[in-house]
């Protein structure tokens, strides 16, 4: 496939504020007011997407494209990957409160997020997405030096993060030690608390506190007048350690995991929504999430291979087919939003990077402590396109999963820049992360046990109402997909099931609610005098 790309372009003062106009939107949108049945939707956003990082302008942030870029997002998956990784017919999908809208925020662990809304009066935190565990819990009653409360731009101008207190919702909860739900083996007293702790294997990175419960605002992703409010429970995380204080997830963590405590494990035994959801991957950090959501009757699927404990979204891959080499190596993977780069043991790791770089004209750079990558390649001063060849991962069942965005352009301290194939080797286990979901709605069906799939630039659904914030022009982005690059083109025989690509459209114009036109214009008149 043929890839393009641009060189960086410089943010202006006016796009700088745009972006900011934006954030507070998304963050502002929870405050829509949320019964029913069927799906449920919200936008999740890449920690180190454009649109979030314009608007955190989180101090000391790498920029993005560069060697640090790269070297940041995948020491956060080397500590991420040491985590507790250890339908109801004719509903609707279900949506935050504040749209079904995601984002990549690439300032913020280079993980994808939401906006969501709780309690009452209803606070709304901007969580990152994780199907690689199940607890979903929020900064609450935070003990010192335990919580992120602020974020500072490099203006010096500083973002307030909400603190939950179930004492501040007249909706909650606190979980007693002696409930059916609470696990611990000993209570203090009859009126202790259920306490809970989740350790993260790397880095000394946990959460602790306390389990509350408390109504998730929600709307009809068709319908998004029809308010529906869940009654949840998850974790009053008291104290964080680690990562979490270090810039992932630093408004909480939204676990999507098969665990009875998962938000869409709570929804389907609600009766609220089916027992399934899914997750667009937009080539612009742009998706969607929708709870309720099983896929397509033409969308291709493969079996989840389910543990008796602590099971986890496991699927086989039988067949790698890489240009015109082809692997009959069987192993299995886990599908992880919690990860930003694909991670894979030998020799699946091995023969895809090897007969990689047997197909790739360019020569290859020489090997760079730096870059996490270790295939990568060097572009020429005036070079604004490559060809690679085509990947595709046949899954058990015999549907093909064809990559979309494998690479990864990065600009070299050096000078100039280099694309690499983004993919890790790991010593322990297989992960498909989100640069290899790219381009596609990924659908977690935990009522049929199956992983489904189609390509998708998560534009196309009508109900679904990002932000009109332009992708940026950085190379970092990927080229193949991105609005202002050329569509891949197959350069190798891609088998007969391989997903064509898709772009967002070009005529996309998303309408902006009353209320946000009516916000985006005072801030403009504001910013128009300062």
């Amino acid at each position: 496939m043929a890839r393009a790309w641009t060189t960086p372009t410089t943010m202006t003062c006016c796009t700088y504020y745009y972006r900011i106009i934006m954030l507070l939107m998304v963050l502002l949108s929870s405050w829509r007011s949320c019964d029913g049945l069927g799906t449920f939707g919200y936008g999740i956003h890449h920690r180190f997407s454009d649109p979030v990082k314009g608007i955190l302008g989180v101090d000391e942030l790498p920029e993005k494209g560069s060697v640090d870029y790269y070297v940041a997002m995948a020491h956060r998956d080397r500590i991420i990957r040491g985590r507790h990784l250890a339908s109801i017919k004719d509903q609707s999908p279900l949506a935050f409160s504040g749209g079904n809208d995601t984002y990549l925020l690439n300032s913020l662990g280079f993980l994808h997020y939401a906006n969501v809304s709780l309690g009452n009066p209803s606070l709304s935190f901007l969580v990152a997405l994780d199907t690689g565990s199940d607890l979903f819990w929020i900064p609450c009653d935070c003990q010192k030096n335990g919580c992120v409360k602020a974020l500072q731009s490099s203006s010096g101008a500083v973002l307030n993060l909400n603190i939950y207190s179930p004492n501040n919702s007249s909706t909650s909860g606190v979980i007693p030690c002696n409930s059916t739900f609470c696990k611990q083996s000993q209570c203090s007293s009859a009126s202790a608390n259920c306490g809970y702790k989740v350790e993260y294997l790397s880095n000394n990175t946990s959460s602790t506190g306390i389990f509350v419960e408390d109504l998730l605002h929600l709307i009809r992703d068709d319908d998004q007048s029809q308010a529906v409010d869940a009654k949840i429970t998850f974790g009053c995380g008291q104290l964080q350690t680690g990562t979490f204080l270090d810039g992932a997830a630093p408004n909480g963590l939204f676990g999507l995991g098969m665990d009875n405590i998962s938000v869409p494990s709570t929804l389907a035994r609600l009766g609220l929504a089916s027992n399934s959801f899914s997750m667009c991957f937009g080539p612009d950090g742009m998706g969607r999430i929708k709870f309720g959501d099983n896929g397509s009757s033409d969308q291709r699927k493969t079996p989840f291979n389910i543990r008796s404990t602590h099971p986890t979204y496991n699927i086989s891959i039988t067949q790698t087919t890489v240009g015109k080499n082809v692997s009959a190596l069987e192993f299995s993977a886990i599908f992880d939003s919690g990860t930003s780069f694909t991670s894979l043991k030998d020799p699946a790791y091995t023969f895809i990077s090897e007969s990689f770089n047997s197909q790739v004209p360019e020569r290859r750079h020489p090997s760079d402590s730096q870059i996490p990558f270790e295939y990568c390649y060097d572009l020429s001063v005036n070079q604004t396109s490559y060809v690679i060849p085509d990947i595709n991962l046949t899954m058990k069942g015999g549907d093909q999963y064809s990559l979309t965005d494998p690479t990864a352009v990065i600009q070299i301290t050096q000078g100039g820049y280099v694309y690499c194939l983004a993919l890790l080797k790991s010593e322990d286990i297989n992960i498909i992360g989100q640069n290899f979901m790219t381009g596609y709605n990924i659908v977690f069906d935990r009522e049929k046990n199956v992983l489904g799939w189609k390509a998708s630039n998560c534009y196309d659904d009508e109900n679904f109402s990002t932000l009109p914030i332009s992708p940026s022009h950085s190379p970092a982005h990927s080229p193949a997909l991105s609005p202002v690059a050329v569509d891949p083109e197959a350069t190798a025989n891609s088998g007969t099931n391989s997903d064509p690509s898709v772009s967002p459209p070009s005529s996309y114009s998303p309408k902006l609610k009353p209320f946000h036109y009516t916000l985006a214009m005072l801030l403009l008149s504001f910013l128009a005098i300062v």
